[in-house]
């Protein structure tokens, strides 16, 4: 549970000075279900993890365009270090990736590199979608599974998230659910809407949708809303601002750079 959680403090989950436009190349495919591109390759999102005002850690997020398999893809990367002194206390070097079909927005493969500590991790993930009802999933760790069909991986399904489920037709209280295949099992994903807010950031004031994952009562969390999501209420629909108690204390993740955006930042607030 420990390690499902730190994923999602640096995608969601999971995590600038100046904007850079990386022209209009972003396939129609990564178009949101109101027509718009969400986002494309060359994104790039920079995120700092603080303890108040102690920076323990910076996390990234990136999208490039690739070929498997002779096949196009998006292939996306989340990755997660340790900063300062929390890196000499326990040392952190994690790479989540997810190569995602832009025809479907499903996952083909993932891999997952850990390095925290001592412990060691690594796996390999490929998914099958093409049969009636349901997907296969091949990990080098735990071999063959079947799982419900349009199954996502945890990377996968935040960049679902943003061209599909993000938008102002949710309702205060609405419930979005994304089944998931995360450290070989069913991992079911779901997020609590709460509204819209204007928040400071290190950029600026945003305006943004407020989300609240439903965290596991237990070491980490006292409650199951200490963690809560903005996300930025424009074209783009990125993370801006995460924050969460456990119970060690309450941490802040901010968005400080970005590059390769496609849209304009116009949730930013200038009144």
């Amino acid at each position: 549970m420990k390690r499902k959680i730190y994923l999602i403090f640096i995608i969601g989950s999971i995590l600038a000075a100046s904007y850079t436009n990386a022209g209009n190349n972003a396939s129609p495919s990564n178009r949101s279900s109101y027509g718009h591109i969400v986002y494309q390759p060359g994104e790039e999102l920079i995120y700092s993890l603080k303890y108040g005002f102690i920076k323990g850690g910076e996390a990234k997020l990136l999208v490039r365009d690739t070929v498997l398999s002779g096949e196009p893809v998006h292939h996306v990367i989340a990755t997660g270090k340790t900063v300062g002194l929390a890196d000499v206390i326990y040392k952190v070097r994690d790479t989540y990736e997810s190569f995602i079909d832009p025809e479907s927005d499903l996952p083909v493969k993932a891999i997952r590199n850990i390095r925290e500590g001592s412990y060691r991790y690594y796996n390999e993930v490929l998914f099958e979608h093409e049969h009636a009802d349901s997907a296969k999933i091949k990990s080098q760790k735990s071999g063959e599974h079947w799982v419900p069909e349009n199954i996502q991986d945890i990377l996968s399904a935040f960049y679902f998230a943003r061209k599909h489920k993000f938008n102002d037709d949710l309702e205060k209280g609405d419930m979005i659910e994304i089944q998931t295949w995360f450290s070989d099992e069913l991992f079911p994903l779901r997020i609590r809407y709460r509204g819209i807010e204007v928040i400071d950031t290190p950029l600026g004031k945003f305006e943004c949708y407020l989300f609240v994952p439903v965290t596991e009562v237990g070491r980490a969390f006292k409650n199951d809303d200490d963690m809560q999501v903005w996300i930025s209420r424009d074209r783009n629909r990125v993370p801006v601002k995460i924050r969460f108690k456990l119970r060690v204390g309450a941490f802040t993740c901010n968005l400080e750079q970005f590059r390769g955006l496609h849209n304009p930042f116009s949730s930013i607030v200038t009144q």
